[in-house]
């Protein structure tokens, strides 16, 4: 990496990763004080991660160096970058203790250190108490109040003192112990025999819960108690594979439990099941639904997410009253929730992941009408040394048309269904007929105000700039050619920096032409 990187002094985002660079990580880098992500994982760096990283004070969404040579102590100036959310540093050789400072990162929603020689304790941190032991497991001897891993010991004279003790013990506890394991085998033998296979399967789901969680106030039998075992009357919906639960755990939080059903064609099901688990353990985004934890076991398979109080967008634009509340300031604001939340998945993760079911139907609202991307069951990790080819997914009405004449999925699919939800909360109704390729009664051009929603109030004349824009946009997205389709950057980019130059037409006098050119 040259020195000269410091001259972009209005650098915002830096991914160089993937590649074969080597040497060290320069400390000119901690210059771009602009920078928001910056990712160089998968390389060959080597030596220390410079104390200068803790200048980057804009950084925000990610710093990502795993998967190199780096090694020595982690600086402490990184806990200056209290506005980080994703910070990676696993498959390193970092030595030494994880900086209590981490504690003061409050916007941090994932911290891996996986793969290391760390030791010493975890700092407590708010992040932290929902945290994966997977985040910081092998390394030389972490420790602290987390579920996987062991509990520190006051100080390092008592550790020292209690290792004594325990080594003149030794002997004595060796035969004992022998003798009480093979007591206990016979015992369990015995026991299994005359155990009913649903006690035992639910032992053992149990089990698989507590190792897999992400909240260790969630545990399997409080979520089998709050559903009644999963009683169809505590159902709240459907969500492609399986059957969705609502659950009031014991503390009072409210959850919910996407349990797989058995069907005809489980394993398909069971297959979509994984990806979801596989994909959502990963990824941490304000805009997508956030996943608690997960039981995996022959007998139960579940997903334990945040419960979302109001429902679908599509629910929310099938009811009247609803479709009054959700104003075209909320809709604006949906629409660029959404839009950051796909970005984040096509442009921040490494390899990059394919939603393919971008719907209305997928996406969420709490009760302030902010969104929520959820149901990654069809979702795609782009391996970049694999074959992308897959079976067709996704919902009629949002499929790309390319889809039609091949099998390979690519980010442009998720565009394509942006665009489509984007004129669904303009219309309040799926643009089915727009994307039929004809307006209604035959006619070769529609007013623009003729196509919007009727049910909330009329726009004001900022809000009609934004929805000339935003219907710009979905037209742009909606292209048949997946090359003229924005990428999903451009397009939250679009919406969060709109071009200072606006169209001298007014809003009531736009047109939609046939072929939907505004």
């Amino acid at each position: 990496m040259p020195t000269q990187i410091n001259e972009l002094s209005n650098l915002e985002y830096l991914d160089i990763s993937g590649n074969r660079l080597s040497a060290s990580i320069p400390e000119e880098l901690g210059a771009c004080k602009k920078l928001q992500s910056l990712k160089i994982n998968n390389n060959n760096f080597s030596g220390s991660l410079p104390d200068a990283i803790g200048n980057l004070a804009g950084l925000q969404i990610m710093l990502d160096v795993s998967n190199n040579n780096l090694s020595g102590v982690l600086p402490h100036q990184l806990g200056k970058l209290e506005m980080l959310e994703f910070l990676n540093l696993s498959h390193n050789q970092f030595s030494g203790s994880i900086p209590s400072v981490f504690a003061s990162m409050v916007s941090l929603s994932t911290l891996d250190v996986s793969y290391n020689n760390l030791e010493g304790p975890v700092p407590t941190a708010q992040l932290l108490q929902n945290a994966s032991a997977s985040w910081f497991l092998p390394n030389k001897g972490l420790c602290g109040n987390l579920s996987g891993l062991p509990p520190c010991y006051s100080t390092p004279a008592t550790a020292h003192k209690r290792g004594k003790i325990l080594g003149l013990l030794f002997p004595i506890v060796l035969v004992m112990g022998f003798s009480i394991v093979a007591t206990t085998v016979v015992i369990i033998i015995l026991t299994r025999k005359k155990r009913k296979p649903q006690e035992s399967a639910s032992a053992e789901a149990r089990e698989m819960f507590s190792v897999w969680n992400f909240d260790g106030r969630l545990a399997f039998d409080d979520i089998v108690r709050a559903t009644e075992d999963f009683d169809d009357k505590y159902i709240i919906g459907t969500g492609g594979y399986g059957k969705v639960y609502m659950a009031q755990l014991q503390d009072g939080q409210m959850v919910a439990v996407k349990k797989l059903h058995q069907t005809e064609e489980e394993l398909d099901d069971e297959r979509r099941f994984h990806s979801e688990m596989e994909i959502l353990t990963q990824i941490r985004q304000r805009s997508i639904v956030k996943m608690y934890g997960f039981c995996s076991h022959p007998t139960y398979k579940f997903l334990v997410y945040d419960y979302i109080q109001q429902g679908s967008l599509h629910r929310t634009l099938e009811n009247e009253e609803l479709a009054k509340e959700l104003d075209w300031h909320k809709r604006i604001a949906l629409a660029t929730d959404v839009a950051q939340a796909i970005s984040y998945l096509h442009h921040e993760c490494s390899p990059p992941i394919i939603h393919r079911d971008i719907t209305s139907n997928n996406i969420l609202l709490d009760t302030s009408f902010k969104g929520f991307v959820s149901d990654f069951g069809t979702a795609r990790i782009l391996k970049p040394d694999s074959s992308n080819w897959s079976a067709l997914a996704g919902t009629y009405g949002y499929i790309a048309p390319e889809l039609s004449y091949t099998s390979v999925a690519t980010e442009k699919c998720d565009v394509y269904s942006f665009g489509v939800v984007v004129l669904e909360l303009v219309m309040g109704k799926h643009p089915r007929d727009l994307l039929d390729g004809s307006l209604s009664n035959g006619e070769q051009s529609m007013m623009v105000k003729d196509i919007l929603d009727q049910r909330p109030t009329t726009p004001k004349s900022t809000e009609e700039n934004s929805l000339a824009l935003h219907i710009k946009l979905a037209l742009s997205c909606l292209e048949s050619s997946p090359q003229a389709r924005p990428t999903m950057r451009e397009a939250y980019q679009t919406l969060i920096q709109p071009s200072s130059s606006s169209t001298t037409v007014p809003f009531s006098a736009l047109t939609l032409q046939q072929g939907m050119h505004v």
